[in-house]
């Protein structure tokens, strides 16, 4: 049995299918939000999360774009989702923006004999703050799940507190903790594992550059979807 944990693909198709084709297989996809924004690919990757994913929350850039909203992101990546935001709201169409407007903050599953919390951003259903991995043992406190399931900040990590794991599985189409590779996570029902693929981001660029953005976003993005030291993986063997 296996339990694909995804988060933050942003519109990168390549890097998705990457993961999708080292796994092979798998039972349950649990996605922990933003499918869209920054990524040529934003309609392909969210139709293939509507179609797959069985457990699902939005994050802030599915809700600035289904709500037209603020995505409230980082200053550094602020004019990137800007500018990309207003591209995929072309290329969506009017039920896939029902789709990310339908998707809870919060969402609660058992699978294997564990329980699973995820959100987005905060524990709590708070889509928009920035956790670090020091501070996960704090705001985890008085929660009874045996996972924590987050995603965001584009940093992969596990921590284990007592009998719980906070989990981020880092970002499928955008990770900030070393670019060229697709992050993600496995759950074995025993095991919880933290894994990275390298994917064909020539593909991504090739078609970010044949978008109607202006030159400087697409060398910014391109600077951080390119190639870079990786902090490496980890796993942890469940209570």
């Amino acid at each position: 049995m296996k339990l694909l944990i995804l988060s933050d693909i942003h519109g990168n198709w390549p890097a998705l299918e990457a993961v999708l084709e080292a796994e092979g297989s798998w039972d349950t996809v649990a996605f922990c939000g933003d499918v869209v924004d920054y990524g040529p690919h934003p309609a392909q990757c969210l139709r293939w999360v509507a179609e797959h994913a069985d457990h699902l929350v939005r994050g802030n850039h599915d809700n600035a774009l289904g709500f037209f909203a603020d995505c409230r992101c980082m200053r550094s990546s602020r004019t990137y989702s800007i500018v990309t935001r207003s591209w995929h709201q072309g290329l969506i169409n009017t039920s896939d923006r029902k789709f990310l407007c339908s998707l809870p903050a919060l969402d609660w599953f058992e699978w294997q004999g564990k329980h699973f919390r995820m959100a987005h951003a905060m524990p709590q259903g708070d889509m928009f703050e920035y956790l670090a991995m020091a501070q996960w043992e704090e705001r985890v406190k008085g929660l009874e799940e045996d996972f924590i399931l987050l995603g965001h900040t584009h940093i992969q990590g596990m921590r284990s507190f007592g009998m719980q794991t906070v989990v981020n599985p880092g970002s499928v189409g955008l990770a900030r903790d070393g670019g060229g590779e697709a992050c993600y996570a496995v759950y074995d029902g025993s095991e919880m594992l933290l894994k990275r693929v390298p994917y064909d981001v020539n593909h991504t660029l090739r078609d970010l550059r044949l978008a109607p953005l202006p030159t400087d976003v697409i060398e910014g993005l391109a600077a951080v979807l390119s190639p870079g030291p990786i902090t490496g993986v980890g796993s942890v063997r469940s209570q």
